[in-house]
């Protein structure tokens, strides 16, 4: 006969269920509309930078100034939208970051105008800025949304709307960047504002509908005790190791993935094989896929790479979506270490320069990079509590390794080729490995499926 206390009634618990049993699935839903936003806009600034090689005839160092911009943006204003978050909550910074990159989608307007490539990189920056604001709010806000086992599933499948965003970005920068007129003579100078005053409409609507919306602010688990109000007690982010791990790992991740984004132009249309004259028909041809190179041979045009790029993201959208089911079935640092593992491996075969194998190890890179933010910023705010804005602040903020690696990478390109660069991210993806295999000991957790801490903090 079962005697147990047939009055306690158990908690609802799911993907999208709140510790009280309530349905957020469509504040998760609004949520994730952010992160196909920034996808977006990452996705057209990996395109932009051979756009002012070729137009302001820069070297691969200088046109990384691009990255610069947009990654000096997240880490001027990473403390600052941390700090709005916990003094205005979610909803306030959220609709704050939206205003800024409304304002910095206006500003290519004039910029087009002043046609000097300071003015593009201030708009770049100021809409880093926004963006910022709404990554170090969106990405900590995902993993409170529901049961916290689901957590790093939950960011994962957010970040696969970033994916899409990046499929879409390089599209629209391909249209827009590198079009032609029927001269044949480019008009990316004249239309290179209109996508970016297109994310600002967009943005500007968005701001209304969170506005109205309801976003409840719900607090992380803390599973350190953080939140105690113990006297005489330091409560420091700074003395758990799988956080400060977690920003070193973010730092070399944004690096290496910005250093591969930023030149996959230019390896595809240096790097590539001899391509067959037969490949140059039908589709490919009135899309202008194929140009003859200077050596007379046919090569990847930059409007080709550009396609070429959002099939890349398509590949980092694929590796979003199936490791938020894996993640569901295996421990999240353990499926990052793996990842980070294959990648080393993907970038090593790029710089041994094999040929095609080579070009599809740097396609594969993208699928192996897709769960690498998501999931290290998921390790890195675990058990934190309301501390974990603090610490997104912090995480978001080492997305700044974005705007070193990209210099680095093109200076060794500009010495050797871009082969032989692959070498910078091969080193990054090392440490992303190194920190998701040895998350377990850093943490003094087993996993994040709702086992708590063995204690040692």
């Amino acid at each position: 006969m079962n005697t147990s206390n047939t009055n306690s009634t158990p908690t609802k618990t799911g993907m999208f269920i709140t510790a009280d049993g309530k349905s957020v699935l469509f504040t998760f839903m609004l949520v994730s509309s952010l992160f196909l936003l920034w996808g977006f806009c990452n996705g057209m600034i990996d395109v932009m930078d051979k756009h002012f090689q070729e137009e302001l005839h820069l070297t691969l160092a200088q046109s990384a100034k691009v990255q610069f911009a947009h990654y000096l943006g997240y880490f001027l204003m990473a403390l600052p939208a941390g700090w709005l978050a916990t003094k205005l909550g979610y909803k306030g910074g959220i609709i704050a970051g939206l205003l800024m990159v409304a304002v910095g989608g206006f500003w290519f307007i004039p910029a087009t105008h002043i046609a000097q490539f300071w003015a593009f990189l201030l708009g770049v920056g100021f809409i880093a800025a926004g963006l910022t604001f709404l990554e170090t709010i969106a990405n900590p806000y995902t993993t409170v949304l529901g049961d916290p086992r689901y957590s790093a599933t939950r960011i994962n499948l957010a970040q696969s709307c970033n994916g899409i965003g990046w499929i879409f970005g390089p599209i629209a920068g391909s249209m827009f960047f590198y079009g032609k007129d029927a001269a044949g003579k480019s008009t990316g100078s004249q239309t290179l504002w209109i996508p970016y005053a297109g994310v600002a409409f967009v943005v500007l609507i968005l701001a209304v509908v969170f506005y109205f919306a309801n976003v409840p602010d719900i607090k992380a688990e803390d599973d350190y005790h953080l939140d105690d109000s113990t006297p005489n007690v330091s409560h420091s982010i700074w003395k758990h190791p799988h956080f400060v791990m977690a920003v070193v790992a973010q730092f070399l991740y944004v690096a290496a993935q910005a250093g591969v984004f930023s030149f996959f132009i230019n390896y595809m249309t240096s790097q590539v094989p001899t391509i067959p004259a037969s490949w140059n028909t039908g589709i490919l041809k009135s899309w202008n896929w194929f140009e003859t190179g200077k050596n007379g041979l046919l090569v990847i045009s930059n409007q080709g790479a550009s396609a070429l790029a959002s099939l890349g993201f398509l590949f980092f959208l694929i590796g979003r979506f199936s490791g938020a089911g894996i993640l569901r079935k295996f421990s999240a640092h353990k499926v990052l270490g793996l990842y980070g593992l294959l990648n080393v491996v993907a970038c090593l075969l790029v710089f041994l320069k094999l040929g095609w194998p080579s070009v599809v190890s740097l396609f594969l890179s993208y699928f192996f990079m897709s769960i690498m933010f998501p999931t290290i910023f998921a390790l890195g705010i675990f058990g934190l509590g309301a501390r974990a804005k603090k610490a997104s602040s912090f995480i978001v903020m080492a997305i700044m390794g974005g705007a070193i690696l990209p210099k680095v990478m093109g200076a060794v390109g500009d010495k050797f080729d871009m082969s032989r660069a692959f070498i910078v991210p091969m080193l990054c993806f090392g440490f992303v490995a190194f920190y998701g295999f040895m998350w377990s000991k850093f943490s003094g957790a087993e996993s994040m499926h709702g086992v708590k801490t063995t204690g040692g903090h």
